[in-house]
């Protein structure tokens, strides 16, 4: 069988929304990439729907941001309703703040869209190879590379493909996390799930009242594209072969409803909640749900995953390209494995409470009957599902951060409010620079040094890192609370890597800061 030899720097594997990001990220840093994903096409399934403010942040980097809101739901779609069947009326309703409306925190808004809208607008953001049908088989790490083999699952035939890294984006039945023994710890499988694309004419019973989802005692019913279509998200039948889907959807609308729904898709998956025991296995890297699997409530897992790329690929740039040391990378585990779990503990409870608004609505049915009421106080605050305090709050600790010796570390915010800080680990501030001008438009493939006084800093020697230098004005000294003559070094993934409140104190203060940041041999 014939076998051909590919050397690449970088060998992503999984083609979903966490592997297309990566690719998109690593070719702006130049690194030479080669993209592989199983299956012979893009997902033909909606599966994610949300893509929270902090991604559109990421994806507005890359010049995505635009494109992804004009194909996605209006804001009007950002609620969650709970209905006793889908034409019924309300009977609870919460918005997704961050979605529903525009926020102070970003320059962003988060959408409502389906994963096969966004996938497509991912795939073009880079030239770099992508091939579809290729199946990872093995793996062997040597000394300075990872040689992985490849088998075409149409004709059999075999690739061997040899990278200095291998990132495995390869979903939550990860053969690569397998392949490597790394174990998983969490609740596990938690539902048997079936995804059913169908479509009928539902706008009468909700055009006036649009939401992302709709909640119901017979499953969930989320609108897939703001041209029409639906699915349907339920419990998968024990036999499901032989299912009636057509009629089960109908049937799942209500009595009466006289509607007939026409399927098109159906998946069947299970809905898993862990978070593996290791993100790293020497050159092998584990992203989004091969590292971190989350219940589907919230929207969460997704977006974690595009964070995590986010957190590693300027890392990677900085080991291949020799700016940074190959210890930078042991940062990504200590940093991302901990909002992994706090991720994880979201989800569990985002799911735990749906769950006991609908049983409190059962009870309402049963102790009521015809008198039953219309409304239900939520187990939640109207800011729950918000998040902001995890989506925009996430704070890391380590080696790759310089904390500020004098102030107290912060503890990291798992809640749902946010407090914008500018210290040492925290996601560096929006605000705006100029009507159309974020401070996080000034990050991107290099460090940047926000600074009232960019004339003592500039001074400072930078090469071999990337860096540019963005001067402050007073008013926005204010708002990062920076004195006159302080600075901050912000990381490419936007968290504030070092805090210095006055000028520097040698002409090596820059230099130092990020030879410990990227863990490199000091420059000579």
């Amino acid at each position: 069988m014939p076998v051909a030899d590919t050397q690449v720097e970088v060998l992503i594997v999984g083609g979903g929304p966490v592997g297309l990001t990566a690719r998109a990220l690593l070719e702006r840093w130049g690194v030479r990439t080669l993209l592989v994903e199983k299956h012979r096409e893009l997902s033909p399934f909606p599966r994610s729907r949300l893509v929270n403010a902090r991604s559109l942040e990421i994806l507005r980097q890359l010049g995505l941001a635009a494109e992804i809101t004009a194909n996605a739901f209006p804001a009007k779609f950002g609620r969650i309703r709970f209905r006793d069947t889908l034409h019924d009326s309300d009977f609870a309703s919460a918005a997704m703040v961050g979605v529903n409306a525009p926020i102070p925190e970003s320059p962003m808004v988060g959408v409502v869209t389906s994963q096969d809208r966004l996938e497509p607008v991912l795939l073009a953001a880079a030239d770099a190879p992508m091939r579809f049908g290729l199946e990872l088989i093995d793996l062997a790490e040597e000394a300075d590379s990872v040689v992985a083999l490849l088998v075409d699952r149409q004709n059999g035939e075999q690739t061997r493909v040899r990278a200095r890294y291998v990132l495995a984006a390869d979903g939550a039945n990860s053969t690569i996390r397998q392949q490597l023994g790394i174990g998983t710890t969490g609740p596990g499988a938690m539902a048997a799930v079936t995804t059913v694309v169908f479509d009928a004419d539902l706008n009468s019973w909700c055009a006036d009242q649009p939401a992302g989802v709709y909640f119901t005692a017979h499953g969930s019913f989320l609108p897939l594209y703001p041209e029409g279509g639906w699915a349907w998200l339920a419990p998968t039948p024990e036999d499901p072969d032989r299912a009636d889907w057509p009629a089960l959807v109908s049937r799942a609308l209500g009595p009466g409803a006289g509607v007939r729904a026409h399927v098109s898709r159906v998946q069947h998956w299970v809905m898993n909640a862990f978070v593996a025991e290791r993100f790293r296995h020497g050159r092998i890297l584990l992203a989004g749900d091969a590292a971190h699997a989350m219940p589907i409530i919230g929207g969460l897992g997704m977006n974690t995953g595009i964070a995590d790329v986010h957190n590693l690929c300027w890392k990677l740039a900085g080991a291949i390209h020799g700016w940074a040391g190959p210890h930078l990378l042991e940062t990504y585990e200590t940093e991302r494995q901990p909002i992994g779990h706090q991720t994880l503990r979201q989800a569990v409870a985002n799911t735990q409470l749906m769950l006991q608004a609908q049983s409190h609505r059962r009870e309402q049915l049963r102790t009521n009957g015809a008198a039953t009421p219309t409304h239900l106080e939520l187990p939640w605050s109207e800011r729950y599902f918000a998040q902001l305090g995890l989506v925009l709050g996430v704070t890391y600790h380590s080696d790759a951060v310089l904390t500020d010796a004098s102030r107290p570390t912060e503890p990291s915010d798992t809640g749902t409010d946010y407090v914008p800080t500018a210290m040492p680990g925290h996601r560096m501030p929006h605000f705006w620079l100029t009507p159309n001008r974020s401070t996080l438009d000034t990050f991107g493939e290099w460090f940047t040094l926000l600074t009232p006084d960019p004339r003592h800093w500039e001074q400072q020697a930078a090469a071999p890192w990337p860096l540019r230098i963005e001067p402050l004005t007073r008013e926005h000294t204010d708002l990062g609370g920076l004195p006159p003559q302080g600075a901050l070094l912000i990381r490419p993934d936007g968290h504030v890597g070092a805090r210095w409140q006055d000028r520097p104190a040698s002409d090596s203060t820059l230099r130092n800061a990020l030879t410990t940041l990227t863990a490199s041999t000091p420059p000579s």
